[in-house]
């Protein structure tokens, strides 16, 4: 197997199986691991010692005694009780645009917002030609809060067109030669978006389509520049211990391309792709269906139904607590979604849709009702379900829907998520995974990467402890057991792409995918720090520490 040797000299521990008469009636297999804490995410959430690998797939599981009197193979690795457990999958992320940010400029790290300046003038000075484009930037962790606006960033960059979008991706600052670019001015109007008017003058800040109509004017990227943001971003997830990503929303030309890198053998990741609901991407699976091959599955569509907490684009019942008389945006009207979802649910496909605000999240749940049946095994998802009304919880049951959630958004919106929400009627409804996992029946965990860390590690420890650094929490309640946290991080996560009868745990017959700790997950604690030894995806070993 492609990197074995490497493999074991860095664990620095081999056991072959010598051939010997004993071993003649024993079933022969690729590779058996050994002397591990096995983590098998099944029903009983059972464990085991060893596991038997061979063409791709588990062949048995069970206690070292057990697997050694019925197999042998030339590849035996003892992990020094080291921790297995299937294949972390991640139910929501931008695998694609995480690979195309690499190539950005990086603002999460900007501590206010002459820091931030400063950082788009030095990446200038490195980057002299073409457009400016960053991500990241947050000022609710700013320590000396500041009104955002452009003036600064017009006078330094006149002629060069800038666009530095927000931490949720829902909003971003553009200077003036940028607006003038996009046409917009005081006049312009953009249905699914806002654009931002202080003193009676634009202050660059775009929320939503608003943000779109300038980022369409960018240079489109070349094919190889395409290749290279996949195969990077592969690059860190496979480090990260992730084996399957589902990317939310990817054009067909994207999905193309994976497929083809796939097919060379460049790309080893599993991945569950949404379709955007282009006019191109609806006449190509309406023609020929799903796509249902070994690493690549794409059977659902994403849409948005409203935008970003944080930058004030969440479509919520009430308006915000801190910008009176704003009830955030909606993307579109509801014959809208209604449209769409009828032609989802002819091609027998899934649904999957942005919600934030708990108005959002209500509509999407009256349009799904109207296509999902009790009983159904539809799985269509609300992705994010951050702020969810709680006389709407028991819809997520009904009707066979899925919360697709991702738990370290909690512990980067806290405060922010106080100051928008207020009260305590409203708060209930915010970030209620545990609520959510109880009346749905099941619960996927991503992470929204680049949005948050792509560490699955961080997903986890939001969902068991619910904390920040400086131990404020919310709603200490909707903690997860570590059990939970893992099966919504594996088995869950695979449901919700029905691909848990192949991937999510470690049984007999489903394919070899296993991330590998030094460290146990399951008793990490608060703050603990640990790294994955070995990423493995039908039984080849593709990343090791």
């Amino acid at each position: 197997m492609r990197n074995l040797i490497s493999f074991l000299l860095l664990l620095m521990i081999s056991v072959l199986f010598t051939t010997c008469k004993s071993d003649k009636n024993k079933i022969t297999a690729d590779l058996i691991i050994m002397n591990a804490k096995i983590y098998t995410v099944d029903s009983a959430f059972s464990k085991a010692e060893a596991v038997v690998i061979d063409d791709g797939k588990f062949l048995a599981i069970g206690s070292w005694d057990e697997i050694k009197s019925a197999y042998r193979s030339n590849n035996v690795v003892d992990l020094e009780g080291a921790s297995v457990y299937p294949g972390l999958f991640d139910a929501h992320c931008h695998f694609y645009g995480y690979g195309t940010n690499k190539s950005e400029l990086d603002l999460r790290d900007a501590g206010s917002f002459d820091d931030l300046l400063n950082r788009v003038v030095a990446y200038a000075q490195e980057n002299p030609d073409g457009w400016l484009v960053g991500r990241g930037w947050n000022e609710e962790e700013w320590v000396e809060k500041t009104r955002v606006n452009n003036l600064k960033l017009s006078i330094l960059f006149p002629d060069r067109p800038v666009v530095l979008r927000r931490v949720d991706g829902h909003a971003a600052l553009v200077n003036q030669v940028a607006l003038e670019m996009a046409g917009i001015d005081l006049l312009t109007r953009v249905d699914g978006g806002s654009i931002e008017i202080f003193n009676d003058r634009l202050t660059g800040i775009l929320v939503d389509k608003a943000v779109d109509r300038v980022l369409d004017l960018r240079p489109k990227r070349t094919r190889d520049e395409k290749v290279r943001a996949i195969l990077k971003a592969q690059e860190d997830c496979l480090e990260a211990g992730l084996t399957t990503v589902a990317d939310a929303g990817l054009d067909l030309e994207i999905i193309r391309i994976i497929d083809s890198l796939h097919k060379t053998g460049d790309l080893k990741i599993r991945v569950y792709a949404m379709s955007n609901p282009g006019t191109e991407e609806f006449d190509f699976f309406e023609e020929n269906g799903p796509i249902n091959s070994d690493r690549l599955v794409v059977r659902s569509f994403k849409l948005y139904a409203d935008g970003a907490l944080g930058s004030h684009g969440a479509l919520l019942l009430e308006p915000y607590c801190d910008d009176a008389g704003n009830n955030g945006l909606i993307q579109n009207d509801y014959h809208y979604y209604d449209s769409l979802c009828r032609r989802i649910f002819n091609m027998e496909m899934q649904a999957n849709t942005h919600c934030i605000g708990d108005s959002a999240n209500r509509m999407i749940l009256d349009v799904y009702k109207k296509y999902n049946r009790p009983g159904n095994d539809q799985r269509w998802r609300i992705e994010h379900a951050q702020v969810v009304h709680p006389d709407d919880w028991g819809t997520f049951g009904e009707f066979g829907i899925i919360p697709s959630v991702q738990p370290t958004h909690l512990i980067s919106d806290m405060s922010m998520a106080r100051e928008r929400l207020c009260t305590e009627s409203r708060l209930k409804g915010a970030y209620a995974y545990k609520s959510l996992h109880n009346a749905a029946g099941h619960i996927a965990f991503g992470t929204d990467f680049p949005v948050e860390d792509i560490s699955p590690v961080a997903t986890y420890l939001a969902a068991v402890f619910r904390q920040r650094p400086d131990g404020s929490t919310l709603h200490p309640e909707e903690k997860f057991s570590p059990q939970d946290a893992l099966r919504a991080m594996t088995l869950g996560a695979a449901y919700s792409c029905f691909m848990d009868g192949r991937l999510g745990s470690i049984a007999p017959g489903k394919q070899a995918d296993l991330t590998i700790f030094k460290q146990d997950l399951m008793k990490l604690n608060q703050g603990t720090r640990i790294h994955v030894l070995s990423t493995i995806i039908n039984g080849e070993i593709v990343y090791i520490r």
